[in-house]
């Protein structure tokens, strides 16, 4: 019997530590504003006096304006995470406005630290994300406006815009600093670079494809 109930434990104690490190640690006060100026290096940004805390800390105005989306891939991608509001330090959630032209994209990528959840505001999306290795599973839907979809965290995912006008989205994420890796960015732009011959192997290219392609990021 009591050797059941060991087992009970430990394996309540592993699915809590499971769940706790899938996210930011939990604040152990009311709030910690980051003071960004701080020379301290901690896992987070360091508290500023509470004496000095306004509403200004907790504050961000700008979603309201679209985001410039005339580049490459036609979106442009506006955060709110806690270098835009310091009040977020130690909250474990931001989020961003992400607009999008038509048949725009937001590029495969990866969020290292959080988990999203994206609201369609206007127009229509196409979406999907990559199981991970070995089944690399590709699952997608269309939404529309008012759909919501869930990116598990450390999952690559991606969004086009399939309207012919302007597409809008929010996304929330389970992180203050959530982090981006966008594959291509990282594959083909890494600096310095990853060794051609490597690439070439891996992605069963051309040597003067994997140099091309590192030429363009």
């Amino acid at each position: 019997m009591g050797s059941r109930v060991l087992l009970l434990l430990v394996a309540l104690f592993a699915i809590v530590s499971s769940i706790a490190l899938a996210s930011d640690p939990s604040s152990l006060q009311d709030f910690c504003v980051a003071a960004s100026n701080s020379p301290v290096l901690v896992n987070g940004i360091v508290c500023k006096d509470s004496k000095m805390v306004g509403a200004q800390d907790f504050f961000f105005s700008g979603l309201q304006k679209p985001g410039n989306t005339s580049n490459a891939l036609g979106s442009r991608v506006t955060p709110v995470g806690v270098t835009q509001i310091s009040g977020l330090n130690t909250l474990g959630i931001s989020l961003a406005r992400i607009d999008y032209a038509p048949w725009g994209i937001n590029p495969p990528h990866t969020h290292p630290r959080a988990s999203e959840i994206l609201t369609v505001i206007e127009g229509s999306l196409e979406v999907g994300f990559v199981t991970s290795n070995p089944d690399n599973r590709l699952i997608t839907k269309i939404l529309q406006k008012g759909d919501v979809f869930v990116f598990p965290v450390g999952l690559i995912h991606y969004q086009k815009n399939v309207a012919h006008g302007n597409t809008i989205a929010i996304a929330a994420l389970s992180s203050q600093n959530a982090g981006v890796i966008t594959i291509a960015n990282a594959v083909f732009g890494s600096k310095p670079d990853i060794p051609v011959d490597i690439l070439a192997k891996a992605f069963q290219l051309d040597k003067t494809v994997v140099v091309n392609l590192q030429s363009k990021f």
